[in-house]
């Protein structure tokens, strides 16, 4: 059985990694900011808890590490709708890169075998262009968040090559599944509303990543020997548009998808000027992987569809999600 320490257990992507871990037969201990409300029986899938505080250069792991076998490292400071720090960048580089630094040379000197960081697709760009993008493009960070993810992939494989932990980074695009936030959770509502969109001119193309979907990906690096050392794109296998995203949820919400034209550019100019350039970026740009790597080299297949992961999506929305 091998025993696995995901950080960040509690965020989006812990709660759907945790339990499909124990589903395979792992020991999964969970590493949090601060004690869960009602502790490991909160997280499903989680056998264990331990609180290590904030995430930083002088975060103590000695309570969390002894033996593990491998660890998946899921918190950092992600990116923010309103920056309020007067040095972003900074700011995501305490958590991020000093943080994950902190860790793997943690892990190392604890005998940890494996260190999985989840990084960002952003660490190449917000528009992928002529082509989808690949593990091996050069990177073009987009924003101090992706610049601290960047870093902290470099830091990652410089400590591994320095101590023998094996380093694996996961690079995922825009996700969604139960508990998503973010700009997958403003379009859900935005859907359910019936708030009308003027998006039906946007004509691009999409990566998704389903958290099912990721959560297979990083079992897989976590167990196949293959992974050690490398870096993984994730994606569905199915790229969509902006609009078909939105009609295909509101097929399965049994709402209209209340799309009509505007013209792009001048749609996009008064986005920018209103201060919502970055939001209107990635409705309208297209930002699309090749995720090939990881099914060849790890014999894997994505188990879950497109369209089963935003059926499962909508069901939690319909029942529980936030409005």
């Amino acid at each position: 059985m091998m025993r696995v320490l995901v950080t960040g257990a509690d965020g989006f992507v812990g709660r759907t990694l945790c339990p499909f871990l124990a589903a395979k037969g792992y020991a999964v201990r969970a590493a949090l900011r601060r004690p869960p409300a009602g502790g490991a029986d909160g997280l499903p899938g989680v056998r264990e808890t331990v609180t290590v505080g904030e995430i930083g250069p002088h975060t103590d792991w000695r309570a969390a590490l002894p033996g593990m076998d491998a660890v998946v490292h899921l918190a950092a400071r992600t990116h923010v709708m309103r920056e309020t720090d007067p040095h972003p960048l900074d700011a995501f580089r305490t958590v991020n890169l000093l943080g994950t630094e902190r860790l793997a040379e943690a892990a190392a000197a604890q005998g940890v075998r494996r260190l999985v960081l989840l990084s960002t697709l952003h660490v190449h760009g917000e528009r992928s262009g002529a082509r989808p993008f690949r593990e091996s493009d050069p990177p073009h960070p987009a924003g101090p968040y992706a610049q601290s993810k960047w870093e902290a992939e470099q830091v990652l494989m410089r400590v591994a090559g320095e101590t023998g932990l094996e380093g694996v980074v996961v690079r995922p695009p825009l996700l969604y599944g139960p508990e998503v936030k973010g700009n997958f959770l403003r379009l859900l509502r935005w859907v359910e509303r019936g708030l009308p969109l003027p998006l039906a001119g946007v004509n691009n193309r999409r990566s998704l990543c389903g958290a099912t979907n990721l959560a297979d990906l990083l079992e897989h690096c976590l167990r196949r020997p293959e992974a050690a050392g490398e870096t993984f794109l994730a994606a569905d296998g199915e790229d969509l548009s902006t609009p078909e995203l939105i009609r295909r949820i509101a097929v399965l919400m049994s709402r209209p998808a209340r799309l009509f034209y505007l013209p792009p550019a001048p749609l996009g100019l008064a986005a920018r000027l209103a201060g919502f350039g970055g939001q209107w970026s990635r409705l309208s740009g297209s930002l699309v992987v090749n995720a090939e790597k990881s099914r060849v080299l790890l014999g894997r297949q994505e188990p879950e569809t497109v369209e089963e992961g935003l059926a499962r999506t909508v069901r939690w929305y319909g029942q529980a999600g936030p409005r």
